[in-house]
């Protein structure tokens, strides 16, 4: 029988070095106090052991974790991929580490998550939307947790957000298929129950036509999850329903890559007789063919602003400002044309 390793521990880096425990402590924790030659000494003995440092100890006696955690909605999904990653490099440049957990886009989920990262003594907590409960929110500012909403604006409860307004943003595109002169549109929309970005864009879409003196009728827009095989099936029913569209509206690239693919199956020329616009700008994007008419949002400056809000919050910065707005752009490609004559009338 394999004979277990021996755990090495702080009394045995101690004595390697030829220090006391205590003086090991200080050039783990507050390096600062240690002179240059004798914690470049000391790293060089944890190394050569092999030593790891308790978390939790370091924990309790600093009484300060070094973790932020993060829900996002899905982790299927390489726009939250692709956050994830700015939101940890950013922190990094704090030293904060980052626990990371899914909600599936429910709430009840999402605080049970919100608990868990509570319980491993999260100095804060970051978010994907405006949708959480009300009281999980509350519980945090009671207990004196800092938080930021990313990816949408005007926060519940007098919180933090980095992100953009999603019905703004959407009407950039919508404004553009006006110009090209459409007035038969169609909507395939994430699922907007518990996902306000979804929501605010259906809105934001209705409305604008709604002043353009055109009605998007519900049974126009298709409700369906971000999947291309969801959104195939959805221009095929807003087809069915109405087969005289001329432009699709979609509540993100992923939703405009099934149209595209399902409209090339029915042999419906791309933009010639269907305009097709997504948001997002994903890097698949602009390869595809045709490239996706699409909205630019800047992603990596809206997560990494959140984690410095977020750290600055912590390190009790006064005079935060509520709302870090996020630069959103219309991106022209080929997905969108004029619409067709035959359908104007």
């Amino acid at each position: 029988m394999k004979k277990l390793a021996k755990s090495i521990t702080i009394n045995h880096v101690a004595k390697a070095a030829g220090v006391s425990t205590a003086t090991i402590s200080r050039a783990l924790n507050q390096p600062e106090a240690v002179r240059p030659a004798l914690k470049e000494h000391i790293e060089k003995t944890i190394k050569k052991l092999g030593y790891i440092p308790n978390a939790s100890a370091r924990s309790l006696m600093l009484r300060r974790s070094g973790t932020i955690g993060m829900i996002v909605p899905t982790l299927d999904n390489a726009i939250f991929a692709q956050g994830l990653a700015a939101f940890q490099e950013q922190l990094l440049e704090s030293h904060y580490q980052l626990l990371v957990a899914s909600s599936n886009y429910d709430p009840y989920i999402e605080a049970n998550q919100i608990n868990n990262l509570l319980l491993r003594g999260v100095e804060g907590m970051a978010f994907f939307g405006i949708s959480q409960q009300l009281e999980t929110l509350r519980l945090l500012q009671n207990r004196g947790v800092p938080y930021i909403h990313i990816g949408a604006l005007k926060a519940p409860i007098s919180g933090f957000c980095s992100g953009f307004d999603n019905q703004q943003a959407i009407q950039l595109g919508i404004q553009h298929l006006l110009d090209l002169g459409h007035i038969k549109f169609g909507m395939i929309a994430g699922i907007t129950a518990n996902n306000d970005r979804a929501r605010d864009r259906v809105k934001g879409s209705v409305s604008l036509l709604k002043k353009n003196k055109i009605d998007l009728l519900p049974s126009l827009i298709i409700e369906c999850p971000y999947t291309i095989e969801a959104a195939r099936d959805a221009l095929k029913q807003l087809l069915r329903i109405e087969p005289k569209l001329t432009a699709i509206i979609c509540g993100n690239d992923v939703l405009a890559l099934g149209a595209l693919l399902e409209a090339s199956k029915q042999g419906i020329a791309v933009p010639k007789k269907l305009s097709i616009m997504g948001f997002d700008d994903l890097e698949l994007s602009r390869h595809l063919m045709p490239s996706l008419t699409t909205m630019h949002v800047n992603a990596n400056s809206m997560w990494r602003e959140a984690a410095k809000h977020l750290v600055e919050q912590i390190n009790g910065v006064h005079g935060l400002p509520k709302e870090i707005k996020t630069p959103v752009n219309l991106v022209i490609r080929e997905s969108t044309g004029k619409s067709p004559k035959s359908y104007k009338n």
